[in-house]
C-alpha cells in the first residue's frame, strides 16, 4: 500500500467510487470539491446539498453524538471507497547517491586524479628511458623494483579512497536509517482523540477514517479535513496553509471548515472527518508539491511514472515532526534564522586554516624537489635539455608531484567530518536513552554550549500532578482538605457542579493501573486537581456530567492565556442562565461582588474585603507554593437573554464559592539538576503564568534563587513596563538592565517569554553571546521555542505545535533530562577536541617527516601507502575511538567555552607540540644512525632492486607505536594527568587499540612490497613498543610544564564575533522579528502595549480617587521576602504598588493620565476593524 502511485491510488478510488456510490450518500469527489470551499460559500454549499451538518453525517452513515459504530468491516470499507490516512513517504537516498555524494569532496578528488596519474605512468614506459644521457640525477627514484610495483601505489591510494567514501556513506545511510526509524516512532506515538460507538477512544492518526467523529482541543495539529459540527470559541491558525498569520474564527453557521496541517490556537469541539491522506488538503499541496519537482527534472518521462513520483515525493501527513527530508527544506527556509552552530563554524575555519597550511607545505616540497632536481642535473651536471627526454623528465616532475600531494594528504585532516558525523550520531543513538529526542543533530552540540536556560514551571519543574491540599469555604480556610458535613449542603452541591460542568468533559480521573498506584489522571492537570477535590469531598462528578451532557452546554469561554479563566453557561429547567466560572483567583475575585458566607448564602463582597482576603488567604497559600483557583458563578435571568459576546458584562458580578490551593509538588531530582546547572555556569530562569508569590515559593525549592541573593522576581505587566519606552517599544538598553538578575518571571504572556529569549540572545552587554536553551509545551510557547539556539518540547504534555517549533524532545518531560542534553553536548565538544589533538600530532610529524625526508634524500622516509595506513586507520579509527568516549560528571565543573573560544586551546597546542617535538626526535634519530643503533644496513642509500630495507620499517613501525600511545594520551584535553581514567568504560576504544596493534603486526611481518615493509625480530618489536611507551611518560613530563608560561604559543578555531553573521544574515534578522510579532497574533500585540500601558495609569489614578495613602499602595512589598528589588503586586484598581521611581503625585498628573486614556480610547475605536475579532480583550475602565 505505502507504494501505490499517486495515479493508481486515483484510479482504484474512481473505480471504486462507482461501485460504491450507493453504500455512502456522497463521493470521494463531491467531499474534495466541498473542502475546497471557505467561510460563507461552504455554509451555503452545505446547506444546499446536505441540508445541513447533521444530514452530512447521515449521508456518511455516522452519529455526531455516537460516532461510527466501529466494527472491522465499516472501517475497511471506508478506507477502500475515501483511502487512508497515509501520504506514502518520499523514498530514501540510495546507498549508490550516498557514495557519489561522499565524493565530491575537495581533497578525495585531488588524491583521485593523483592517484590515476600516478597509475598511468606506472604503465607508461617512455622512449627515452634507454638514454643514458637523460637523467642519472636521482639514483634512487626509479629503480626495477619501483618500476614492478609503480601501480602499486596508485591502486592503494584508490583503495584508500574508496575507503573513506564507503564508510562516510555508510555513515549518512545509517544516519538517514535512523532518521526514518524516529520518524515511524513518532508516527506511531501521536494519537487523536475520535468518538466510535458513542466511547471517547485515542487511535493513532493513520487509523482516522472518513466519517469519524473526531474532538479537537487547544494544541492540536489536525490530522485530516473535516467540517465542524459543534463546539466552543474555536480559532483556528491557517497559516500552514494559507500564509495568513491571523487565526480564523471557526462556527457552524459562518465557517466550519476545518483543514489538515492546520494547529487549534483556541477553544475545543467536535468535527467529522472529510477527507484523509492524499485527498485532503495537505495531501493535495503534497501531490503537487511532488509533481512540481518531478516535472522540472524530467519532463520526458510519462505522466504516470511522474505522478508515481509525486506520491513517493510526499511525506508522512500524520509526523508531528517533519523527518530528514522535511527537515532539510525547513532547514533551508530557515538557513537565515539560526547561525551555524558553534562547533561547525569553528571547525570549518579550523578546516580552512590547516588546508592553507598544507598546502604551502606540499608547494615548498614539490619546488624543493623540482629545483633539486633542475640544479643537480642541469648546473651541476651540465646536462642539456634534450626533446627525447622530455618524457623521463615528465615522470621525474609527476613524482615529485605525488610526493607533494602525500604531504597534503597527510596534513588535511579528512577524519575531521568523519569525527564529527560519528559524534554526533553516537550522542544522538545515546541521549534517546537519557530521554532527549533530537530532531535537529546540530542541537544537540549546542547545548553543550548554553549559557541559560529559560524553563517552564508546571510539567518541567514540577511533577504536573495537581492535588487541592487547602481550601478556603463558607468563611473558613482550611489548611487540609475539609469533612463534607463542614460544608453547608448547598456551597457544596454548587461547588461540585460548578467543577464538573465547567471543564473539559475529556478530563477525567481513572482508577490506577495498578493495585495501590495513585489514581491516573487524564486531560487537564488543573482540573484533575479539581476533580480530584470533587471526589475527596466524598462526591462525585460523573452522575452531574451525564445529566448535563457536552452538547447541552450553552455557551463555552474557554481558556487562554489572555483570560486566564473559564466560564461555562448552562440553560436551567425554568429558562434562566447560571454560569460556573474559575479562573486565577486574584483575577476572578476582582470580579467578583458576592459570596457565600459559612450558611451557602452570597453575603456582599467589598474590595476592602477582597485585599483581606488576598492579605489572610492568598497570599499565604502562594507562599507554600500553591496554585490558588477561585470558583465562582452567577445566575442571569432569561429575558431578555444576555448578550453573550460582550464579554465584559457577563464576566463581572459574579458570586465566589470557593478559593482553592492545588499543590504541584516539585520533582525531587530537580533540586540536584539545576545545582549542577549552576555549577556549569548556566543560569536558570522559570517563566510561568503563575501567581508572583507561588512561582518564587517554587523557585526557592527548587534552588533557582537562594535568599539573600541579588536576583530579580517580576511579573510580567511589570517587566513590560521596564522594558519598554514611552511610546511602548522594546529597547535592548532596557532588557540589558534586567535580563542578568531576573531569575522569575510570574504571570507571563507567551510574548513576555518570546520578548526575553530575543533580548538575551541579542544582548551585546557581555562579551559571550548569550546560548539560550528554552522548554515549553503549549501552543503559544511556539515562537519562543523557534527563536532560542535550543527548544525543548514535552514529549508527553507539549502540544503538536510545540514540538514542531523545538529542536529536542524530552520524552519524559523532567528539567534533569536537560541536564543530560547539557553533558552530552559539552561531550560532543570535547570528544573532537580530543580527536584534534590527536590528529594534529599526526600531521605535524608526518608531514615534517615526509618534507625534510624528500628534500634531504630525495625520498620520503614514510612511503605513500604507509602514509595513507597511517592517515586513513588513524583517522577513521581513531575518530571511532575519541568520538565515542561516555560523558563525565566531570564536564559540568567547567564554564561553558562559548563562541570565542578557540576550538584548539593553549593546553591543546603544548600537547600538540611537545609530543610532535618527542616523535620528531626519535625519528630523525633512527633515520640517521639507527643502523648503528641496531647494526643493520642502512635503509638511506640502499643500492637499486634492493627489498624493502628493515631500517625503514623499523621507522615506520615505531611511528605507528608512537601514535598508538599517544592516542592514549590524547583522552584528556584540560592537562589532567591520569590518562587512564574510566578507559575500561568505553570499549569501543580498548578494541580499536587493540586492532590496530593487531593489524599493524601483520603489515610489518606480511606485508612485504605493498607497505614497503620488512619483517622485524622480537628485540627490534621490543624497542619499537619501548620507545612508544615513552609517549605516557613525555605526556607526564608535558602536563608538568605550566601553560601559563607559554605565552607564544598560538591557539586556532577561534570564532570572532565578526564572522558569526554574514551581512545578509543581519538584514534579514530585521524581517524575522516581525515575522515572528506576526506569529504572536498581531491583533492582541496591539491591544496589550496600549492596555499595559493604560491599566497602570488608570490604577494609578484609581489610587488617587479612593484616596488611599501611599503607605496603603506600598504595603504590599514589606511582605516580600527580604529582596532589593521593588516586585510589583498589582492585586485590585484600589491597590497600586509603584515603583520608587515615582515621584510625589499630583492631581494633575491623575487627569493627564485620564485625558490619555480617553484619547487611547479613541484611538482603539477608530481601529474598529481590528477590533472584531478581539473585543474580549478590553478591560478598561475610564476614571
Amino acid at each position: 500500500m505505502g507504494d501505490m502511485t499517486n495515479s493508481d491510488f486515483y484510479t482504484k478510488n474512481q473505480r471504486n467510487e462507482a461501485n460504491h456510490a450507493g453504500d455512502f450518500g456522497c463521493t470521494l469527489e463531491e467531499l474534495r470539491s466541498l473542502m475546497e470551499l471557505r467561510g460563507t460559500e461552504a455554509v451555503v454549499k452545505i446547506k444546499e446539498t446536505y441540508g445541513d451538518t447533521e444530514g452530512l453525517c447521515r449521508r456518511l452513515k455516522t452519529s455526531p453524538i455516537e460516532g461510527l459504530p466501529g466494527t472491522a468491516a465499516d472501517l475497511d470499507k471506508r478506507k477502500l471507497i475515501f483511502g487512508k490516512n497515509f501520504i506514502p513517504p518520499k523514498k530514501p537516498k540510495t546507498f549508490l547517491q550516498l557514495v557519489w555524494e561522499a565524493l565530491q569532496d575537495v581533497t578525495l578528488i585531488i588524491l583521485e586524479i593523483a592517484a590515476i596519474i600516478s597509475l598511468g605512468l606506472s604503465f607508461y614506459q617512455p622512449p627515452g628511458e634507454g638514454n643514458e644521457g637523460c637523467a642519472t640525477a636521482a639514483a634512487g627514484t626509479e629503480d626495477e623494483g619501483e618500476a614492478e610495483a609503480g601501480w602499486i601505489e596508485g591502486a592503494a591510494i584508490l583503495l584508500s579512497v574508496i575507503c573513506v567514501v564507503v564508510v562516510t556513506a555508510f555513515n549518512d545511510w545509517s544516519k538517514e536509517k535512523q532518521f526514518r526509524g524516529l520518524q515511524s516512532r513518532i508516527e506511531q506515538e501521536q494519537k487523536f482523540t475520535v468518538v466510535r460507538g458513542g466511547q471517547v477512544i485515542q487511535i493513532p492518526v493513520a487509523e482516522i477514517v472518513v466519517g469519524d467523529i473526531a474532538q479537537v482541543k487547544y494544541g492540536d495539529l489536525l490530522p485530516a479535513d473535516g467540517i465542524f459540527i459543534q463546539g466552543n470559541d474555536l480559532k483556528i491558525d491557517e497559516s500552514s496553509l494559507t500564509g495568513e498569520s491571523d487565526q480564523v474564527r471557526k462556527s457552524v453557521d459562518k465557517d466550519p471548515m476545518l483543514l489538515s496541517g492546520t494547529h487549534v490556537m483556541e477553544g475545543s469541539g467536535r468535527m467529522v472527518v472529510t477527507a484523509v491522506g492524499v485527498n485532503s488538503q495537505t495531501g493535495i499541496i503534497f501531490t503537487l508539491l511532488g509533481a512540481g519537482g518531478e516535472e522540472e527534472e524530467k519532463k520526458d518521462k510519462k505522466a504516470k511514472q511522474q505522478d508515481g513520483a509525486a506520491a513517493m515525493e510526499m511525506q508522512p501527513l500524520k509526523s508531528a515532526e517533519g523527518g530528514d527530508g522535511d527537515d532539510k527544506d525547513k532547514k533551508k527556509a530557515n538557513m537565515h534564522k539560526k547561525e551555524k552552530s558553534v562547533l561547525q563554524g569553528k571547525l570549518t575555519k579550523l578546516a580552512v586554516q590547516i588546508g592553507k597550511a598544507g598546502l604551502v607545505m606540499s608547494a615548498i616540497t614539490v619546488i624543493i624537489l623540482v629545483l633539486y632536481f633542475a640544479i643537480e642535473t642541469f648546473v651541476i651536471n651540465k646536462k642539456q635539455w634534450l626533446p627525447e627526454c622530455t618524457p623521463v623528465y615528465v615522470q621525474y616532475f609527476v613524482k615529485f608531484f605525488i610526493i607533494g600531494v602525500t604531504v597534503l594528504v597527510v596534513a588535511v585532516p579528512e577524519g575531521l567530518p568523519l569525527a564529527v558525523t560519528i559524534s554526533l550520531a553516537y550522542s544522538v543513538k545515546k541521549m534517546m536513552k537519557d530521554n532527549n529526542l533530537v530532531r535537529h543533530l546540530d542541537a544537540c552540540e549546542t547545548m553543550g554550549n548554553a549559557t541559560a536556560i529559560c524553563s517552564d514551571k508546571t510539567g518541567t519543574l514540577t511533577t504536573n500532578r495537581m492535588t487541592v491540599v487547602q481550601a478556603y469555604v463558607g468563611d473558613v480556610h482550611h489548611k487540609e482538605i475539609p469533612d463534607p458535613e463542614a460544608i453547608p449542603a448547598k456551597t457544596l452541591e454548587l461547588l461540585v457542579n460548578a467543577i464538573a460542568v465547567n471543564s473539559a468533559y475529556t478530563t477525567k480521573i481513572l482508577p490506577p493501573e495498578r493495585e495501590g498506584g495513585l489514581p491516573r489522571q487524564v486531560g487537564n492537570k488543573t482540573e484533575c486537581g479539581l476533580l480530584g477535590f470533587v471526589l475527596n469531598l466524598k462526591q462525585d462528578y460523573q452522575p452531574v456530567r451525564n445529566l448535563i451532557p457536552e452538547e447541552k452546554l450553552y455557551k463555552v469561554y474557554t481558556f487562554n492565556s489572555v483570560r486566564k479563566s473559564m466560564s461555562t453557561v448552562i440553560k436551567m429547567s425554568d429558562g434562566s442562565f447560571r454560569m460556573y466560572s474559575k479562573g486565577a483567583s486574584e483575577i476572578v475575585l476582582k470580579k467578583c461582588s458576592r459570596i457565600l458566607n459559612a450558611a451557602g448564602e452570597p453575603r456582599i463582597f467589598r474590595p476592602r474585603d477582597r485585599d483581606e482576603m488576598v492579605k489572610k488567604v492568598i497570599e499565604p497559600m502562594a507562599c507554600d507554593g500553591l496554585r490558588t483557583i477561585c470558583i465562582a458563578y452567577r445566575d442571569f435571568s432569561s429575558s431578555p437573554e444576555p448578550d453573550w459576546d460582550n464579554e465584559n458584562d457577563i464576566l463581572t458580578d459574579l458570586t465566589c464559592i470557593c478559593v482553592v490551593g492545588i499543590e504541584d509538588p516539585v520533582r525531587p531530582e530537580v533540586p540536584e539538576a539545576i545545582r549542577k546547572c549552576q555549577r556549569a555556569g548556566i543560569t536558570v530562569r522559570m517563566v510561568t503564568g503563575d501567581n508572583i508569590n507561588t512561582a518564587r515559593a517554587i523557585a526557592i525549592k527548587c534552588g533557582i534563587i537562594h535568599p539573600g541573593e541579588d536576583f530579580l522576581c517580576l511579573e510580567g505587566k511589570e517587566f513590560n513596563r521596564r522594558i519598554r519606552n514611552e511610546k511602548g517599544e522594546i529597547e535592548q538598553e532596557r532588557i540589558d538592565k534586567i535580563w542578568p538578575k531576573l531569575r522569575v518571571l510570574a504571570r507571563s504572556s507567551p510574548t513576555d517569554k518570546h520578548t526575553l529569549v530575543k533580548g538575551i540572545i541579542d544582548s551585546t552587554q557581555v562579551e559571550q553571546r548569550q546560548v539560550v536553551a528554552v522548554t515549553g509545551d503549549g501552543t503559544n510557547d511556539g515562537p519562543a521555542l523557534k527563536k532560542a539556539d535550543v527548544g525543548f518540547a514535552m514529549g508527553i504534555a507539549g502540544t503538536d505545535v510545540a514540538k514542531e517549533a523545538s529542536d529536542i524532545i524530552l520524552t519524559d518531560d523532567n528539567f534533569s533530562s536537560i541536564v543530560k542534553a547539557v553533558m552530552w553536548g559539552r561531550n560532543v565538544y570535547d570528544s573532537i577536541s580530543k580527536f584534534l589533538q590527536f590528529q594534529l600530532t599526526v600531521n605535524v610529524v608526518a608531514v615534517i617527516v615526509a618534507f625534510t625526508g624528500a628534500c634531504i634524500t630525495q625520498d620520503s622516509p614514510l612511503k605513500a601507502v604507509q602514509m595513507l595506513w597511517v592517515n586513513l586507520i588513524m583517522d577513521t579509527f581513531a575518530s571511532l575511538a575519541l568520538a565515542t568516549e561516555p560523558p563525565t560528571e566531570s564536564l559540568l565543573l567547567r564554564k561553558p567555552y562559548g563562541r570565542n573560544k578557540p576550538l584548539i586551546s593553549r593546553t591543546m597546542m603544548k600537547n600538540i607540540l611537545g609530543h610532535a617535538v618527542y616523535q620528531l626526535t626519535l625519528i630523525f634519530t633512527l633515520l640517521f644512525i639507527g643502523e648503528q643503533m641496531f647494526q643493520i644496513d642502512s635503509g638511506r642509500n640502499a643500492p637499486l632492486h634492493s627489498p624493502p630495507s628493515e631500517h625503514y620499517t623499523i621507522i615506520f613501525n615505531t611511528f605507528v607505536m608512537m601514535q598508538l600511545f599517544n592516542e592514549i594520551n590524547a583522552r584528556k584535553i584540560h592537562g589532567e594527568r591520569n590518562v587512564f581514567d574510566g578507559i575500561f568504560r568505553n570499549p569501543i576504544f580498548c578494541t580499536i587499540v587493540l586492532g590496530t596493534f593487531a593489524i599493524q603486526i601483520v603489515i610489518v611481518q606480511f606485508g612485504g612490497k605493498p607497505f614497503s615493509c620488512s619483517p622485524l625480530e622480537l628485540d627490534q618489536w621490543m624497542w619499537c613498543i619501548f620507545i612508544g611507551l615513552g609517549e605516557l611518560v613525555w605526556g607526564q613530563v608535558i602536563a608538568t610544564i605550566p601553560t601559563s608560561r607559554l605565552k607564544f604559543l598560538k591557539e586556532a578555531g577561534r570564532l570572532t564575533e565578526k564572522e558569526e553573521v554574514p551581512e545578509e544574515e543581519l538584514n534579514e534578522d530585521v524581517e524575522e522579528i516581525d515575522h515572528a510579532e506576526r506569529e504572536l497574533r498581531r491583533g492582541q500585540i496591539l491591544w496589550f502595549r496600549g492596555l499595559n500601558r493604560i491599566q497602570t495609569q488608570i490604577e494609578v489614578v484609581n489610587t488617587f480617587k479612593s484616596g488611599t495613602s501611599f503607605q496603603g499602595a506600598l504595603r504590599r512589598q514589606s511582605s516580600v521576602t527580604s529582596q532589593t528589588q521593588d516586585v510589583t503586586n498589582i492585586s485590585s484598581p484600589s491597590h497600586v504598588s509603584l515603583s520608587n521611581a515615582l515621584s510625589s503625585p499630583t492631581s494633575t498628573s491623575a487627569a493627564a493620565a485620564g485625558r490619555e486614556c480617553i484619547f487611547l480610547m479613541h484611538q482603539i475605536y477608530r481601529d474598529a476593524n481590528l477590533l472584531s475579532s478581539h473585543s474580549g480583550l478590553i478591560y478598561i475602565h475610564c476614571p
